[in-house]
């Protein structure tokens, strides 16, 4: 059995770093749609489909404690993450900018921010998402030492 003492800052709170990733990115996401009336494109809502129940899951486990959530968690934020680096290709690389993923509405490779030149909302959500695979790993390597 572990020490408690002896788990990283990081383990010790993963749960919750990964429930306040969700809930940013959940709330970043209804910001940009709601408030700045930025229009969701096709690839944005798949991507809202991963992030919004992981805002719920993670809230109950942070809520209950149980760290050995990941096998619902890790695919969510695996395939979301993946989504959101397959979004981020098709608005920064000219050669996926020729695959038309959206069909209706607004086009996918719409950058409505582009801060600092490379953060885009996909970009946002790939780094919400690859923190959240991230601390499901640490949650992972912690319920194993127990």
């Amino acid at each position: 059995m572990s020490n408690p003492s002896k788990d990283s800052f990081i383990q010790k709170y993963a749960l919750y770093a990964a429930w306040i990733v969700s809930v940013a990115a959940t709330l970043g996401s209804l910001y940009f749609s709601q408030i700045k009336g930025f229009v969701p494109c096709e690839l944005c809502w798949v991507q809202r489909i991963f992030i919004y129940p992981l805002a719920i899951i993670l809230g109950i486990a942070a809520f209950y404690n149980d760290i050995h959530l990941k096998k619902y968690v890790l695919p969510l934020s695996l395939i979301g993450g993946s989504i959101s680096f397959y979004h981020y290709l098709v608005q920064k690389v000219p050669g996926f900018a020729e695959v038309k993923p959206c069909v209706q509405g607004v086009p996918c490779n719409v950058q409505y921010i582009n801060w600092f030149g490379f953060v885009t909302i996909p970009f946002l959500a790939l780094t919400a998402f690859t923190l959240i695979s991230i601390f499901m790993v640490l949650l992972h390597l912690k319920a194993r030492k127990k």
